[in-house]
């Protein structure tokens, strides 16, 4: 029995090897090692809805209306309540909100400062209200009375205007220099009615706040000598003038001698005379060149007073 149990020990010791062989092992592994446990399945990447996905911006609240009107009046700048000047001749300047030009039928013109203060115009050098800036000077030319210029355009070359009402006894309402702004002072209107009063404006400019003078291209060449862009144009610009007046006065030489040819004709009455149909064209030269030679003074103003 003892001899029966010693031999199946020993028949279990010399097979056990044998038998683990007959098992499926792995590459570089000791047999009868035990088998390593398999790795787990890598997970499946994210997709890339970043690069499919086009991207959006965030779109900004919604500011109400009643808050974007409050922000925009709290960008506008305080009021000034004291807009307006009133400059003295002895040196005094008088702010204020509101100013006034009064000239009563009985009476002293006097400029009026808030509904209180009341000064004399002839104790003014300048002022200014709603309309613009005007100053109290004497005219070139004139006599020493004072006259009231409104400022129509600042720099270097100022320039001022002053408009009247005139008489014109003109029996052809016919004049050579209407010819609106840069006309020298003469009246507006060049054209049409028999006489009567016109609104005439007369324009003068000043250079760096010196004497008011005429505003006339002689003038202007003067003051703008250090200029050789505002020399050149208003050189054309008085080129312009020679061809205005020469053309004036080749037309009216026409009409007249069209007017006598055609009353001294043949004496069968009044016929019209071709004198005075060729004088037309020269009537209208000077309209077409007119506005080139206010354009011209006008750019060579606004070149010198930008330095150029």
């Amino acid at each position: 029995m003892l001899f029966r149990s010693l031999f199946l020990l020993l028949f279990c010791t010399v097979a056990a090897p044998t038998f683990a062989q007959q098992t499926p092992r792995e590459l570089n592994t000791l047999p009868g090692a035990p088998q390593p446990a398999a790795a787990p399945a890598p997970a499946p990447a994210p997709a890339d809805t970043a690069r499919r996905a086009p991207r959006t911006l965030a779109s900004p609240p919604a500011v109400p209306e009643s808050e974007r009107r409050q922000a925009a009046q709290a960008q506008l700048p305080p009021a000034n309540t004291t807009r307006y000047a009133v400059g003295l001749k002895t040196g005094q300047v008088v702010r204020a909100y509101d100013v006034e030009l009064k000239q009563p039928l009985l009476g002293r013109t006097f400029v009026l400062v808030d509904g209180q203060q009341r000064f004399d115009l002839n104790d003014v050098r300048y002022y200014e209200d709603e309309t613009g800036f005007y100053v109290r000077t004497t005219l070139p030319g004139r006599s020493k009375r004072e006259s009231t210029l409104r400022r129509d355009r600042v720099g270097r070359i100022s320039l001022y205007s002053i408009t009247s009402q005139q008489y014109m006894n003109n029996p052809y309402g016919y004049s050579p220099y209407g010819m609106g702004r840069y006309g020298y002072g003469y009246p507006y209107a060049g054209y049409g009615g028999f006489g009567g009063y016109r609104t005439v404006r007369q324009e003068y400019f000043s250079k760096d706040n010196g004497p008011i003078q005429d505003l006339s291209i002689r003038n202007l060449q003067l003051a703008t000598t250090d200029n050789p862009g505002s020399q050149q144009l208003l050189a054309n610009a008085r080129r312009y003038q020679t061809l205005t007046t020469l053309s004036y006065v080749g037309a009216g030489g026409l009409l007249l001698a069209g007017v006598l040819s055609s009353f001294n004709g043949n004496g069968n009455g009044f016929s019209v005379s071709p004198l005075m149909y060729a004088a037309v064209p020269l009537a209208i030269v000077p309209l077409v060149i007119g506005g080139k030679q206010q354009n011209s003074i006008k750019q060579a103003i606004l070149l010198y007073n930008r330095g150029e």
